[in-house]
């Protein structure tokens, strides 16, 4: 369950695409924790620009911006700037959760006896695979920091795991999601 969500796009005029009479003011948003994708409808007068934070969990006394989750969308349903926008969000979101990509780094397992969690990632090999567990043995990774430090063929762990998780929510046909819902 989502409690926050990223404006990706606001709408206050309506979508476009529908007719007039139908068009009600909407906004679209990244969820913070599974990455879902979400068509808002967001309170009179309310005001958000891309990459704003909004509460939009079960209590609806916090909601300061949005009145109510319309419901799930698909990438291919977002608008073009929100398509844009989603990049930058993920990865800002990677970044504010470290700690939690980091363990992910500390904790991957084998998927099977040929393929690990780690190659899924893109860009990741068998060879910086290997580095990384060998690196892993000697400690926990502490931050993206450390494991760019400790694994110098890895130089930006933290872009990685965002073009994953862009991967992830743009196809949703994905054997194997790691960090995005399905």
């Amino acid at each position: 369950m989502e409690d926050y969500a990223r404006i990706l796009d606001h709408l206050p005029q309506g979508h476009p695409d529908r007719s007039r009479y139908q068009r009600e003011p909407l906004a679209y948003a990244l969820g913070e924790d599974e990455f879902k994708l979400f068509e808002l409808v967001p309170k009179e007068g309310a005001t958000m620009i891309a990459g704003d934070r909004a509460y939009i969990g079960k209590d609806p006394q916090r909601r300061d911006v949005i009145q109510h989750v319309k419901r799930r969308v698909g990438h291919e349903e977002l608008t073009t700037a929100a398509q844009n926008e989603l990049p930058f969000l993920v990865a800002q979101i990677v970044k504010e959760k470290e700690e939690r990509f980091v363990r992910f780094f500390n904790e991957a397992q084998a998927i099977t006896t040929r393929f690990h969690m780690l190659e899924l990632l893109p860009g990741l090999g068998k060879k910086t695979m290997w580095a990384i567990l060998e690196e892993r043995k000697k400690g926990a990774f502490k931050s993206f920091e450390d494991l760019a430090k400790r694994v110098p063929m890895l130089h930006h762990p933290e872009k990685l795991v965002a073009r994953r998780v862009e991967m992830e929510i743009a196809d949703p046909m994905q054997k194997y999601h790691l960090f995005a819902a399905r």
